[in-house]
């Protein structure tokens, strides 16, 4: 039982590695295409769009890992039917139960792959291929208001025109309000840089203005010491949507915003998607188990593994569907997230269970 374990694990591991390469190497065609436009702005050179294009590719590898691991499944079980080897092995006295469990630990070996995708790898390499587009064309992070980017920190309200890829901040207005939300001080720094040894932002050519009741008292500093909880850690995660972050930011991230009272709905659908993302690809393992013909008819084969990959193609669109419909009417943040993976998990038991019934 080791060999056949062992034989028909290297069989499907080849076959979903192929395959991810192949997706891979369509994703990469397609942001090749996308970033052409960009080509000649400031120094980003070929060379640079190139290496863009290559920090991109883990975060494309852990959102494609669950469709690969279906359709390279389906393609290395349906081969395995195809040449009699499936009908061989199960005539030996291999019970469906123990493919399936084979299947089971291959699809937690790709999982475990996906967690470290998605937790050190993709962020790291999504913030890097940021970073390196920003330097070269020289711009700035795009934001949804023209104003730049607006951050809350318990009584100041924090408004930055530009962060540059070295999270420098420019154009640093601080906005104080006192317990009743009256304005009691302005400040504007033309650049903040942060220390990291005093955990501390060096505000540059500040002017600072206090509000009293009847009048305004106006100073101007060459350089100000700025004590804040909003450290380049929590700004960052403007460089990288919340889907391409590690858990562990998020977390932090939910928290920041929870002591700020403002919204964590899509942080919190994004978390429980990274949570849950790796369990699809044993849902996709037993799925492409469920698609497997049990005899060897070319039409069979055929039809299975093309509806098979309509399937895995399905499963990839409806899992970002159920977060944009979470997002939009405020559905359970753990329902959102995980409905679509545990549908699929439980079918592809389903449909198992009822062919070893036969």
């Amino acid at each position: 039982m080791k060999l056949i374990h062992r034989y028909i694990v290297s069989t499907l591991t080849q076959s979903t590695l192929f395959t991810l390469m192949a997706l891979l190497g369509l994703y990469g065609f397609f942001d090749l295409l996308g970033e052409v436009p960009n080509l000649g702005t400031g120094n980003y050179t070929f060379g640079v769009m190139a290496g863009y294009v290559a920090l991109l590719m883990p975060g494309h590898a852990y959102e494609l890992m669950p469709l690969a691991v279906l359709i390279g499944g389906m393609v290395a079980m349906t081969q395995l039917a195809s040449s009699s080897e499936y009908t061989v092995i199960r005539t030996s006295g291999v019970t469906l139960n123990q493919i399936a469990g084979t299947l089971v630990k291959f699809g937690i070996g790709f999982a475990l792959l996906t967690i470290i995708l998605g937790e050190f790898v993709a962020p790291w390499a999504m913030q890097e291929a940021q970073r390196s587009k920003l330097s070269a064309t020289h711009s700035m992070v795009a934001q949804e208001f023209r104003s730049g980017i607006w951050v809350k920190d318990n009584q100041n309200f924090i408004n930055v025109h530009e962060m540059l890829p070295d999270n420098t901040l420019l154009g640093l207005r601080i906005y104080t309000y006192d317990e009743d939300f009256k304005l009691v001080r302005t400040s504007l720094a033309e650049r903040g840089t942060f220390m990291k040894n005093e955990h501390s932002w060096l505000l540059e050519n500040v002017k600072q203005t206090e509000l009293d009741q009847d009048h305004t008292v106006s100073s101007s500093y060459a350089t100000l010491k700025w004590k804040s909880i909003v450290e380049p850690g929590i700004l960052s995660v403007l460089l990288v949507v919340p889907e391409q972050m590690s858990a562990m930011n998020l977390l932090t991230y939910i928290e920041h915003l929870k002591k700020n009272k403002q919204q964590t709905q899509r942080y919190e659908i994004a978390l429980w998607s990274k949570l849950f993302y790796p369990l699809a690809c044993i849902s996709m393992a037993l799925v492409a188990l469920a698609f497997t013909p049990q005899q060897r008819r070319h039409g069979q084969l055929g039809i299975k593994l093309f509806a098979g990959i309509c399937l895995g193609v399905t499963f990839f669109f409806i899992n970002r569907l159920f977060g944009h419909l979470g997002l939009l009417y405020d559905w359970n943040a753990i329902l959102s997230a995980t409905l679509p993976t545990l549908t699929f998990l439980l079918g592809g038991i389903g449909i198992i269970a009822k062919q070893e019934r036969r």
